[in-house]
């Protein structure tokens, strides 16, 4: 995508998400996407940025160790959904959101 986020590109997306904007809503969300905007244009000034590996951990020094994958039993679905205030042939219900 090229140029700038606008009121009617966010209000767009935030209907097609069913979670509608208030204009004050939609101008924080702009100020938000102009300072991810504004770092993005940081980071690509930066020279020969292309060759430089990705990072997979923050720490320099990170090691990890893989614990052992074991099979252990499950707590018994009937259990689990004793919990529930509503439930059918092993599935949790809830009441409907949308439509």
């Amino acid at each position: 995508m090229t140029g700038k986020f606008t009121k009617e590109m966010v209000d767009d997306y935030a209907d097609k998400l069913l979670i509608g904007l208030t204009d004050e809503e939609n101008k924080m969300v702009l100020d938000e996407f102009e300072i991810i905007d504004s770092t993005i244009d940081m980071i690509n000034e930066i020279p020969n940025i292309e060759n430089i590996e990705p990072m997979t951990h923050c720490l320099d020094d990170f090691v990890y160790e893989l614990r052992e994958d074991v099979v252990e039993e499950s707590i018994p679905i009937n259990e689990l959904l004793a919990n529930c205030d509503d439930s059918e042939a092993n599935q949790v219900q809830v009441p409907r959101m949308v439509g």
